[in-house]
C-alpha cells in the first residue's frame, strides 16, 4: 500500500474539512474493506481520516414508535446482539449476524457493511482495469462468473455484497447523509445504483460526503426473517440473500417486503414475489408461487443458472417461516 496521513476527526464537519483539504482522502469506519482496498492498491489515498472518535456515531437508539435511529459506527455484533433489534426488526439483526466471522463482525460498522464495493474477482485485482475501474470490459462476461448478478447486471455484473442492506431496504429504512448543502435524507430503495447510471459507482454517495444515520421506521405489525446460502459455514459471503417481511389483514397477506441480495448489483426488491404474496393466506402454495415468480426475469451468465434455483428455495423456506 502507499504511504499515507492518518487523521481523527472529533466532529463530522472536521472529518469533511479533512476529506476535502486533501483530493482522494478517503474516511475510515471499521476499516474491514478500506484495508483490502489499500492493499490491493485499489485506492491510494493522501488522507485515511477516522470517524471512531466523533460522539454518537455508534449509537442505537430504539424510538417510543418502534423506529430505530442507528449511527454508522455502530457495530454489526451490536447491530446483531441488541435487544430491541431482536424484537422490532430480527431480519435487520440476523443478517448482521451471518456476515463474514465473529472477530470481525465486533470490528465491522453497519455503515462500512452498506457501503462496501463489490467482491467481484476482476475488480479487486489489480491487473485488471474493468469497468468498475474506469476500464471498458466487464470480464465477467465471457469469463468467471459464478459469483455474479443474473438480474439488473450490464454493463457490469458485480452483484453488491452487502448483508445488512438487504435487510435495510426491505424494512424502508433512509440513510441521512451531510453534504456541501447540509444533511440529506435518501431512501434505502433509492440510495443504491445500476451500473446502467454508472458502473463504477454503487450508491449516490457523493464524494466529501458522510452517512450519519440510518433510520429504520417501525415495524409494528410485521413479520420479518433473513436468510442466505453460503459455500463455507463461516466467513464467507453469501451467494444468495434474502430479506422478507409480512404484514397480515386477518389470515391473508396485506403488504409484503421480498429482497435478494447477491444476485444483482443493488439489493433486489422483487415486486413479482410481492404481487404473488398480496391477498393470499401464506401457506406452501403462496410461497411456492412467490418462489416462482421471483426468479421471473433472471438472466443468468454461463456459469451462475444455479442462483435461480438458489432463490427459488430461500425464497419459499424463507416465506414459510413466517407463515
Amino acid at each position: 500500500m502507499n504511504s499515507f496521513e492518518f487523521a481523527r476527526a472529533t466532529s463530522v464537519a472536521q472529518a469533511r474539512e479533512l476529506l476535502a483539504e486533501k483530493p482522494g482522502a478517503v474516511l475510515k469506519a471499521g476499516g474491514i474493506d478500506l484495508l483490502d482496498h489499500l492493499k490491493e492498491r485499489l485506492v491510494e489515498p493522501p488522507r485515511v481520516v477516522d470517524l471512531k472518535s466523533i460522539p454518537g456515531l455508534a449509537r442505537i437508539t430504539a424510538e417510543a414508535d418502534g423506529g430505530l435511529r442507528i449511527g454508522p459506527m455502530a457495530t454489526l455484533a451490536q447491530l446483531a446482539a441488541h435487544p430491541a433489534v431482536q424484537k422490532s426488526h430480527p431480519a435487520l439483526a440476523q443478517s448482521c449476524r451471518e456476515a463474514a466471522s465473529p472477530q470481525i463482525r465486533n470490528v465491522a460498522t453497519i455503515g462500512g457493511n452498506v457501503l462496501q464495493r463489490p467482491r467481484c474477482w476482476y475488480y479487486r485485482l489489480e491487473s485488471y482495469k474493468c469497468l468498475k475501474k474506469g476500464g471498458d470490459v466487464c470480464y465477467a462476461v465471457g469469463g468467471e462468473n459464478r459469483y455474479h448478478a443474473i438480474f439488473g447486471g450490464g454493463p457490469s455484473y458485480a452483484p453488491h455484497p452487502s448483508n445488512a442492506a438487504v435487510a435495510l431496504v426491505a424494512f424502508g429504512a433512509s440513510f441521512v447523509i451531510e453534504g456541501d448543502k447540509g444533511p440529506r435524507t435518501v431512501a434505502a430503495g433509492d440510495f443504491f445504483t445500476l451500473p446502467t447510471k454508472d458502473p463504477q459507482r454503487e450508491n449516490l454517495l457523493q464524494p466529501g460526503e458522510v452517512l450519519t444515520e440510518i433510520r429504520v421506521p417501525s415495524a409494528a405489525g410485521w413479520r420479518s426473517a433473513y436468510d442466505e446460502f453460503q459455500e463455507r459455514a463461516d466467513f464467507d459471503w453469501p451467494l444468495v440473500s434474502i430479506a422478507a417481511a409480512v404484514k397480515n389483514a386477518g389470515r391473508a397477506v396485506r403488504d409484503a417486503r421480498v429482497v435478494l441480495g447477491a444476485v444483482a448489483p443493488i439489493p433486489w426488491r422483487s415486486a413479482r414475489a410481492e404481487q404473488a404474496l398480496s391477498g393470499k393466506a401464506l401457506d406452501a402454495a403462496a410461497a411456492t408461487a412467490a418462489a416462482r415468480a421471483a426468479v421471473v426475469g433472471a438472466a443468468p451468465m454461463s456459469d451462475n443458472g444455479y442462483k435461480v434455483g438458489l432463490v427459488q428455495t430461500l425464497v419459499r423456506r424463507t416465506l414459510l417461516s413466517l407463515a
